[in-house]
């Protein structure tokens, strides 16, 4: 079983730069406190690198 991650946003967008904003859409959060289950692969750990600092990462197996 691949290891996955679980994304949670915790906080908001707003006076974010444009590509850090899409990047949350593309990990599929829209608001604060969304939580998204992903996939533990080299494309979700690059998404999470960028937007670091307006989530919380927990790996889950």
């Amino acid at each position: 079983m691949m290891a996955r991650l679980k994304v949670t946003q915790i906080k908001s967008k707003i006076s974010e730069k444009q590509n850090q904003r899409d990047t949350l859409r593309s990990l599929g959060l829209k608001r604060i406190n969304d939580t998204v289950v992903r996939e533990d692969n080299a494309q979700n750990r690059g998404y999470v690198r960028t937007v670091a600092h307006l989530v919380k990462v927990e790996e889950i197996d």
